[in-house]
């Protein structure tokens, strides 16, 4: 293969920034006052860090590493609002695209922010605290999320004996809390008005928790549950039913006019089934997350789950191991493993709030370059 030389007399762009691993995801931060004054300037910002477009899909010349989950940007600045310590604006980029999209909230992502908000001093930890409480206004969702976590010397702790399926070894639990996660983005809990609808065939419940999300069944899609993110991979059609009903779900939830005009992260799309062994309380999920099958579960997928979970009638709740729901609480078994989710909803069936725990750990800090 032949290669080609091209001088350029310019000095590598940079600026101020952080790498994070927040749950099973990985994201470049953003202190918003880092950023140029001019937002037009952002996409081409973002999309040159993390190394898109990529022809070859794999990210070599930036940050990213050729999958959804680790082609991600934060920003993070000092909020006004009095509900909240920092606003967060999570980016979802393309990867082999120009895509900038901001459509959505990462769950894994947010177990980053508040680690993030501590260690460079948007947030000051109480002095001789154990804990910090970072409140979390998600500008992409109108959102606010609670961040409760360990410190140690005024910085976020990252050793402790929690353990994340997914991420290899233990280290520091984070609690995230999602306040009033219904209507993320469509302003209810079920967009349609109909907790299950017919989509191409199948069954689908189109819940809006944390973000929108389509649940349809591995039975009515004639595939195994524990099917892996290689075999729907593989599969010569499922990628492409899952697509079709997923922007079909999109324009019924009202986030767009047309299926073309669907966004790629919203509505998430994910098959459930019953787990084999029947455990009360569990279901077991797969994923898609922007058009690949995730090797885990996406945070806000796991909080629809687990809403949908409480509500009857919902496929979700069909599925569930032991066939009713015995406590708020819903293990959820993902392709690397399981997690559990606890949706709060009071005595009139209003979700309160959804929670769930994950681990995050700075990586790097100082500035990246692009070109």
């Amino acid at each position: 293969m032949g290669t080609r030389s091209v001088t350029t007399l310019t000095k590598q762009k940079s600026l101020p920034a952080a790498y994070y691993r927040g749950g099973t995801s990985r994201a470049i931060f953003f202190h918003d006052k880092d950023l140029p004054s001019d937002r037009s300037k952002w996409d081409s910002i973002f999309l040159r860090s993390i190394g898109s477009p990529d022809p070859y899909g794999r990210q070599l010349d930036g940050m990213g590493g050729g999958i959804s989950s680790l082609s991600k940007v934060c920003i993070v600045g000092k909020s006004e609002r009095p509900d909240a310590d920092v606003d967060y604006t999570f980016i979802s980029l393309g990867i082999k695209n120009e895509n900038v999209d901001a459509s959505s909230n990462c769950g894994n992502m947010s177990a980053a922010v508040g680690p993030y908000a501590i260690d460079t001093g948007l947030v000051s930890a109480p002095p001789g605290a154990e804990n910090a409480t970072v409140r979390i206004h998600n500008t992409n969702t109108g959102k606010v999320i609670e961040a409760v976590f360990p410190v140690v010397d005024g910085e976020a702790m990252v050793y402790g004996d929690f353990a994340m399926d997914g991420v290899a070894g233990t280290a520091a639990r984070v609690e995230l809390k999602f306040l009033d996660p219904a209507g993320s983005k469509t302003g209810k809990l079920f967009p349609t008005e109909a907790v299950t609808e017919e989509i191409d065939g199948v069954q689908a419940t189109c819940i809006d928790a944390g973000n929108p999300c389509c649940f349809v069944t591995a039975a009515d899609l004639r595939i195994e549950g524990t099917i892996t993110p290689q075999q729907i991979e593989d599969h010569p059609t499922l990628g492409a039913t899952l697509e079709a009903i997923r922007r079909k779900a999109g324009v019924k939830m009202g986030i767009a006019k047309t299926e073309n005009d669907v966004p790629g992260s919203v509505p998430k799309i994910a098959i459930v089934s019953t787990p084999s062994d029947a455990t009360k309380n569990s279901l077991v999920v797969r994923a898609m997350s922007v058009g690949q099958p995730h090797k885990a579960i996406p945070v806000t997928v796991a909080l629809a789950a687990a809403s949908a979970a409480n509500v009857n009638g919902t496929v979700v709740a069909d599925c569930l191991g032991g066939g009713s729901l015995v406590s708020p609480e819903v293990t959820i078994n993902h392709a690397s493993g399981s997690l559990v989710v606890a949706a709060d909803f009071d005595t009139t069936r209003t979700l309160r709030s959804a929670t769930v725990f994950r681990t995050a750990r700075r990586l790097m800090e100082g500035r990246v370059f692009w070109k």
